[in-house]
């Protein structure tokens, strides 16, 4: 059973993707984003620093998904490498802030990849708008993410929609995150593990 966890920067992917671990008993995967030495670096300068922190996660992702996912019983990850080249590689190449020969050299590296990775079992994606995004930022404090472009947090959205909305390699459950506060709410933390559970996937593991 591999459940991933997908959405935005401030979604609620982290605090989610800890929560159904302690629920059903999954080993959690996080997104390396502390050990980025490029990710404050990227945030004052995009341009100069997009190829070299999208080859960093995508080498940490890669790690993970071979000695974390690949083999797992039961794993839940916070983010996964297809939204690193699908969504925040791609948005850096679509907005100007990649340039042609790195976003090439880059979907090299992934496409070489990526039949060796683990498809997920169940995809869980939450939805939610910039002034939502915006204001789980700035309560969670991060001085280097206080000064995102909304145009940046905006072009992820867009290409999550189209991402999610195409994806046919699982089932899908979309959270609508600006609804439902899962972290104060147990109702809307249970209506997450319903339709979980709505798949076959509860207490017991069925999968």
């Amino acid at each position: 059973m591999y459940v991933a966890v997908s959405g935005n920067i401030g979604s609620g992917k982290s605090t989610l993707t800890r929560m159904l671990a302690d629920r059903y008993g999954l080993r959690p995967v996080y997104e390396p984003y502390t050990d980025n030495p490029y990710l404050e670096d990227f945030y004052r300068d995009m341009r100069r620093y997009s190829f070299h922190s999208q080859v960093y996660f995508l080498s940490r992702r890669l790690e993970q998904h071979l000695n974390l996912v690949t083999g797992a019983r039961y794993v839940i990850q916070d983010r996964t490498v297809f939204e690193d080249a699908n969504i925040f590689a791609r948005n850096l190449y679509e907005s100007g802030q990649m340039e042609d020969r790195d976003w090439a050299t880059y979907r090299g590296l992934y496409e070489g990849i990526l039949p060796a990775l683990r498809l997920p079992d169940l995809l869980i994606h939450i939805d939610a708008s910039l002034p939502t995004l915006q204001s789980r930022i700035a309560q969670r404090g991060r001085s280097y993410e206080q000064t995102i472009p909304e145009a940046y947090l905006g072009g992820l959205n867009r290409l999550y929609d189209d991402w999610v909305a195409s994806f046919d390699a699982c089932p899908v459950v979309r959270v609508p995150g600006d609804q439902l506060d899962f972290v104060q709410d147990p109702a809307a933390f249970q209506w997450v593990c319903d339709r979980v559970q709505a798949f076959g996937f509860g207490l017991p593991l069925l999968r």
